[in-house]
Protein backbone atom coordinates (compact mmCIF):
# COMPACT_ATOMS: atom_id res chain seq x y z
CA UNK A 1 0.00 0.00 0.00
CA UNK A 2 2.81 2.86 0.98
CA UNK A 3 4.65 1.42 -2.32
CA UNK A 4 1.35 2.20 -4.46
CA UNK A 5 0.45 5.73 -2.44
CA UNK A 6 4.50 6.57 -3.01
CA UNK A 7 4.13 6.05 -7.00
CA UNK A 8 1.20 7.76 -7.22
CA UNK A 9 2.41 10.63 -5.23
CA UNK A 10 5.58 10.90 -7.45
CA UNK A 11 3.35 10.34 -10.96
CA UNK A 12 1.20 13.38 -9.57
CA UNK A 13 4.43 15.49 -8.42
CA UNK A 14 5.90 15.38 -12.02
CA UNK A 15 2.70 15.96 -14.05
CA UNK A 16 2.28 19.29 -11.71
CA UNK A 17 6.14 19.85 -12.47
CA UNK A 18 5.73 19.33 -16.10
CA UNK A 19 2.77 21.73 -16.24
CA UNK A 20 5.09 24.61 -14.78
CA UNK A 21 7.82 24.01 -16.54
CA UNK A 22 7.28 26.93 -19.68
CA UNK A 23 10.47 28.22 -22.06
CA UNK A 24 10.88 31.96 -21.16
CA UNK A 25 13.22 33.00 -24.60
CA UNK A 26 15.99 35.95 -23.44
CA UNK A 27 16.95 35.46 -27.66
CA UNK A 28 14.29 38.12 -29.28
CA UNK A 29 14.85 36.96 -32.74
CA UNK A 30 14.11 33.79 -31.97
CA UNK A 31 11.19 34.61 -29.77
CA UNK A 32 9.68 36.39 -32.79
CA UNK A 33 9.99 33.88 -35.31
CA UNK A 34 8.50 31.89 -32.79
CA UNK A 35 5.52 34.17 -32.77
CA UNK A 36 4.87 34.37 -36.50
CA UNK A 37 5.12 30.59 -37.23
CA UNK A 38 2.81 29.80 -34.29
CA UNK A 39 0.67 33.14 -34.51
CA UNK A 40 0.54 34.14 -31.45
CA UNK A 41 1.69 37.41 -29.63
CA UNK A 42 4.71 37.64 -27.57
CA UNK A 43 4.70 38.53 -23.43
CA UNK A 44 7.81 40.13 -22.89
CA UNK A 45 8.71 40.41 -18.86
CA UNK A 46 10.70 43.22 -17.82
CA UNK A 47 12.09 42.12 -14.90
CA UNK A 48 15.14 42.31 -12.36
CA UNK A 49 15.05 39.27 -11.16
CA UNK A 50 17.59 39.20 -8.30
CA UNK A 51 16.44 42.40 -6.78
CA UNK A 52 12.84 43.30 -7.70
CA UNK A 53 10.90 42.51 -5.07
CA UNK A 54 7.51 43.12 -6.90
CA UNK A 55 9.17 41.26 -9.71
CA UNK A 56 9.57 38.19 -7.35
CA UNK A 57 6.23 38.56 -6.13
CA UNK A 58 4.82 38.54 -9.54
CA UNK A 59 6.94 35.45 -10.41
CA UNK A 60 5.27 33.69 -7.22
CA UNK A 61 1.78 34.91 -7.51
CA UNK A 62 1.47 34.21 -11.29
CA UNK A 63 3.79 33.24 -13.69
CA UNK A 64 4.94 30.44 -11.67
CA UNK A 65 1.47 29.26 -11.18
CA UNK A 66 -0.59 26.01 -12.69
CA UNK A 67 -3.16 28.27 -14.06
CA UNK A 68 -0.63 30.53 -16.14
CA UNK A 69 1.54 27.60 -17.56
CA UNK A 70 -2.03 26.75 -19.28
CA UNK A 71 -2.83 29.80 -20.07
CA UNK A 72 0.42 30.59 -21.21
CA UNK A 73 0.80 27.42 -23.41
CA UNK A 74 -2.36 28.51 -25.94
CA UNK A 75 -1.53 31.89 -26.05
CA UNK A 76 1.98 33.69 -25.61
CA UNK A 77 5.39 33.30 -26.39
CA UNK A 78 7.25 34.34 -23.31
CA UNK A 79 10.23 36.55 -23.15
CA UNK A 80 11.90 37.66 -19.99
CA UNK A 81 13.91 40.75 -20.45
CA UNK A 82 16.27 40.71 -17.38
CA UNK A 83 18.33 43.24 -15.34
CA UNK A 84 20.13 41.51 -12.75
CA UNK A 85 22.42 43.46 -10.60
CA UNK A 86 24.23 40.32 -9.11
CA UNK A 87 23.75 37.69 -12.17
CA UNK A 88 26.35 37.93 -15.17
CA UNK A 89 25.37 38.74 -18.90
CA UNK A 90 26.56 38.47 -21.58
CA UNK A 91 27.51 42.33 -23.19
CA UNK A 92 24.88 41.06 -26.55
CA UNK A 93 22.01 40.10 -23.82
CA UNK A 94 22.59 43.33 -22.09
CA UNK A 95 22.34 45.39 -25.07
CA UNK A 96 19.24 44.02 -26.45
CA UNK A 97 17.08 43.98 -23.05
CA UNK A 98 18.13 47.80 -23.05
CA UNK A 99 17.20 48.94 -26.77
CA UNK A 100 13.69 46.87 -25.79
CA UNK A 101 13.42 48.81 -22.56
CA UNK A 102 13.70 51.99 -24.39
CA UNK A 103 11.47 51.68 -27.03
CA UNK A 104 8.76 50.31 -24.71
CA UNK A 105 9.41 52.98 -22.54
CA UNK A 106 10.11 50.86 -19.50
CA UNK A 107 10.31 53.36 -16.30
CA UNK A 108 9.76 50.25 -13.87
CA UNK A 109 9.71 46.47 -13.01
CA UNK A 110 8.09 44.69 -13.63
CA UNK A 111 6.43 45.76 -16.44
CA UNK A 112 5.12 43.01 -19.03
CA UNK A 113 4.01 44.48 -22.75
CA UNK A 114 1.74 41.92 -25.14
CA UNK A 115 3.07 42.77 -28.54
CA UNK A 116 2.16 41.45 -31.67
CA UNK A 117 5.07 40.64 -34.61
CA UNK A 118 3.92 41.39 -38.15
CA UNK A 119 5.48 41.67 -41.38
CA UNK A 120 7.01 45.96 -42.07
CA UNK A 121 7.33 46.76 -45.56
CA UNK A 122 10.97 46.01 -45.87
CA UNK A 123 9.69 41.94 -44.66
CA UNK A 124 11.55 42.90 -41.14
CA UNK A 125 9.44 42.07 -37.88
CA UNK A 126 7.38 44.78 -36.69
CA UNK A 127 6.62 44.83 -32.73
CA UNK A 128 2.69 46.20 -32.75
CA UNK A 129 2.07 47.12 -29.22
CA UNK A 130 -1.10 45.59 -27.74
CA UNK A 131 -0.48 46.55 -23.65
CA UNK A 132 0.81 46.43 -20.77
CA UNK A 133 0.92 45.32 -17.31
CA UNK A 134 2.80 44.93 -14.29
CA UNK A 135 2.32 43.36 -10.60
CA UNK A 136 -1.57 42.68 -10.04
CA UNK A 137 -2.96 41.86 -6.45
CA UNK A 138 -5.69 39.20 -6.45
CA UNK A 139 -3.09 36.71 -7.74
CA UNK A 140 -3.36 34.73 -10.79
CA UNK A 141 -6.87 34.53 -11.92
CA UNK A 142 -7.48 38.57 -11.62
CA UNK A 143 -3.79 38.78 -13.87
CA UNK A 144 -4.95 36.46 -16.42
CA UNK A 145 -8.01 38.27 -16.63
CA UNK A 146 -6.13 41.78 -17.33
CA UNK A 147 -3.57 39.53 -19.91
CA UNK A 148 -7.14 38.19 -21.67
CA UNK A 149 -8.49 41.86 -21.88
CA UNK A 150 -4.95 42.77 -23.47
CA UNK A 151 -5.49 39.95 -25.89
CA UNK A 152 -9.01 39.99 -27.04
CA UNK A 153 -8.81 44.21 -27.29
CA UNK A 154 -5.64 43.00 -29.69
CA UNK A 155 -7.44 40.34 -31.41
CA UNK A 156 -10.00 43.01 -31.80
CA UNK A 157 -8.16 45.69 -33.49
CA UNK A 158 -6.80 43.38 -36.44
CA UNK A 159 -9.65 43.00 -37.70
Amino acid sequence: MKKILLTLFIVLGSITMQAQELEWHTDMNKAMELSQKNKKPLLLFFTGSDWCGWCMRLQKEVLKTEDFAKWAKDNVILVELDFPKRTAQSAELKQQNASLARSFAVQGYPTVWFVDVQKGEDKKPVLKQLGKTGYVRGGASAWLEGANAILDHGKTQKK
